[in-house]
């Protein structure tokens, strides 16, 4: 599988940045968000350098043969419904695994939203595992890891730190018009 997402990447024109994740459990921030598209390639290239992306997904969606594919894919259930604490179940199975390199969207939608979720802030500082942050720049073609962020106390100016870094790198999304970056870090 490795060999073939290799190819993949290569046959749709992306450059890899970085590798695996040196840390065994983390959060892993993907931006821009603005396209199906963007866990797809997400999902090839950490296939393709050797490690097993996790991601969130309502446990409405594990049936067969679905369940399977996204268990496969390193999808986590989350309970929602009755009131069910996703956080703590989050928590729960980052401490149960051994190694799990959590991918979330800070964004929360691909639709234009100027305003980032603090949820991996609570996690990663409730976990106590770092933060790294991961880019697919469709206007660059380069996808990767490429950061790692130490979290303070402070919620939002941490966002705002991570916010200005991917300002400052220039991304752009495969919809550009849905990535608001924040104009108002100015």
């Amino acid at each position: 599988m490795r060999y073939f997402t290799k190819f993949l990447l290569w046959l749709f024109g992306w450059k890899v940045v970085g590798g695996v994740l040196p840390e065994p459990k983390c959060v892993v921030l993907g931006v821009p968000h603005t396209s199906l598209w963007d866990f797809v390639i997400s999902w090839i290239f950490y296939t393709s350098v050797g490690g097993t992306p996790n991601i969130l997904v309502n446990k409405k969606f594990f049936f067969w043969p679905v369940g399977f594919l996204l268990k496969l894919m390193g999808a986590i259930p989350i309970d929602t419904s009755r009131g069910a604490s996703s956080l703590k179940q989050i928590v729960a199975e980052i401490k149960r695994r051994k190694i799990i390199h959590l991918a979330i969207a800070p964004e929360g939608t691909r639709k234009p939203t100027a305003q980032w979720k603090g949820g991996f802030h609570t996690i990663a500082r409730i976990a106590n595992i770092p933060v790294y942050l991961a880019v697919f720049d469709w206007g660059r073609k380069e996808i990767g890891v490429a950061h790692k962020v130490e979290l303070t106390k402070d919620m939002n100016a941490d966002i705002r730190k991570i916010r200005q870094w991917y300002k400052d790198r220039g991304v752009t999304g495969k919809h550009p018009e849905r990535f608001i970056v924040g104009d108002d870090l100015d």
